[in-house]
């Protein structure tokens, strides 16, 4: 299968094309046959990747990057309305797309599954591209973070099945009408759109009724905020709703997790039908996810013991719990969470792993609006570190807020009991670690920011 281009699509041009979300769109375009251009702020594997697959990048934001035949410029939200290649598109009447519009695009004529969530998108989707793929599916897939290779977060299949990331952050989910939707948790994030966890439901009950007639809303059964869209939404015509969890009226029931290591043995029952399968990642929440793929690939007509057994082969995403390597004894791990529940899920479940290991943070903040709302909490989950790093926010695409620093984190931290250290030099970050850490001991760079290049600063820094 390979679907038509439409004539906006034929040459994009896409402005901050490295993006996780951004590149994979264009990846897929490239493979359907569209002539791919953009470009980002810096050079980087995933750039690298797109010239692999015929795309033109150029590094740094300039009206001249912008061929005057494009047929479309991609942006997302994080592009600013004084960006030189946006202004200069207005200047040639080139149409400006969202980047949720064209992953739109992108699933028509497919049976898309749509995962949404404050929390687990990307491990959940990767867990299905995974799954399919091993099924010998070849479904189209785009991540929001790569499975083993840079580039390696979007694929144009050739089979009928679409799955990818809805996210909530910005509305923009409400672009896609899927077949099978997921709503693994609702938590009052993204406070520069959202102003109250009311908005936040009103937001995903709006996705929900983009879901198809006859389609299946997978949701979590346990999670406050997922099941209170599922009250929401009960009784729609046209949606059967597929609850999953530990708890006995659960539609899909998980009976029992079993940790073994970095791994997880997970055993549900569906349709009163008991599978025990392997989750290749530890922790609770990532088991949960893993049941999640597989009620929405039984919603597609997938066998579930198939489907249970695939998704074994699922071994984890950059960023999410990934090994980066091991040094004097000490293993470095990445962690991309950056709010509180996905700081304590990461933080839980390395320790279930570690037995007595000594486990060390060190955390990079994320907006300066996530801070001033949740600061207080991530400093309670850096609590359950034996003892933490924390650096200076890391802005993003937001403007400094007064008052708003990482001491906010740091004291509330300290009131839980916690080991905490403030670091305002990220390059100094590697000494401090090689100063604290023994053998045995596990180091997390924790954070969406930049922290994730820490890890192989720290493992040098440990072998030297």
């Amino acid at each position: 299968m390979k679907p038509g281009l439409p004539t906006a699509m034929e040459r994009p041009h896409f402005i901050g094309i490295g993006g996780a979300g951004m590149s994979g769109i264009a990846k897929i375009l490239a493979q359907r046959g569209a002539q791919v251009a953009g470009s980002d702020s810096r050079d980087s594997e995933t750039a690298q990747a797109l010239r692999a697959h015929g795309a033109t990048v150029h590094i740094g934001h300039a009206a001249g990057h912008l061929a005057d035949d494009s047929t479309s410029v991609v942006v997302s939200s994080a592009i600013r309305a004084d960006n030189p290649e946006l202004a200069r598109a207005a200047e040639l009447g080139i149409p400006v797309v969202h980047r949720s519009d064209a992953l739109a695009g992108l699933m028509d004529g497919l049976r898309p599954i749509a995962v949404a969530g404050t929390h687990g998108k990307t491990t959940t989707t990767s867990m299905l591209a995974v799954s399919l793929s091993a099924l010998g599916l070849d479904p189209s897939y785009a991540i929001g973070g790569d499975l083993d290779a840079p580039g390696s977060n979007a694929h144009h299949g050739e089979g009928d099945i679409f799955v990818a990331e809805a996210d909530e952050s910005d509305r923009t989910f409400h672009k896609y009408s899927p077949q099978v939707a997921i709503i693994l948790n609702a938590e009052l994030d993204h406070h520069a759109n959202y102003a109250s966890i009311e908005e936040i439901y009103e937001s995903f009950e709006t996705f929900v009724g983009k879901i198809v007639p006859g389609g299946t809303l997978v949701v979590a059964h346990g999670q406050e905020g997922a099941a209170e869209i599922a009250r929401r939404v009960a009784g729609r015509e046209g949606l059967t709703v597929v609850t999953y969890g530990e708890e006995e009226d659960a539609d899909v029931r998980i009976t029992k997790i079993t940790p073994r290591g970095l791994t997880s043995e997970v055993t549900v029952v569906l349709d009163g039908r008991m599978l025990t399968f392997t989750v290749s990642v530890p922790g609770r929440h990532y088991a949960h996810n893993a049941v999640a793929a597989l009620a929405a690939g039984v919603a597609l007509g997938i066998p579930a013991h198939n489907l249970a057994s695939a998704l074994g082969k699922y071994t984890g995403v950059k960023r999410r719990l990934q090994l980066k390597g091991e040094a004097a004894g000490v293993q470095v791990i990445d962690s991309y969470a950056h709010h509180p529940t996905e700081m304590t899920a990461d933080l839980e479940a390395i320790r279930g792993a570690a037995g007595d290991s000594r486990i060390l943070v060190v955390f990079q903040p994320h907006l300066f609006s996530r801070t001033q709302e949740l600061g207080k909490e991530m400093g309670g989950a850096l609590a359950l570190a034996d003892a933490s790093v924390v650096l200076d926010i890391y802005p993003a695409r937001e403007d400094p807020i007064p008052g708003i620093t990482s001491e906010l984190i740091i004291a509330a931290a300290r009131s839980a009991g916690a080991d905490v250290t403030a670091e305002h030099d990220k390059a100094a970050v590697a000494d401090v670690i090689a100063g604290m850490a023994k053998p045995g001991d596990l180091v997390l760079t924790m954070g969406a920011g930049d922290v994730t290049d820490l890890g192989p600063a720290i493992l040098a820094r440990l072998s030297g």
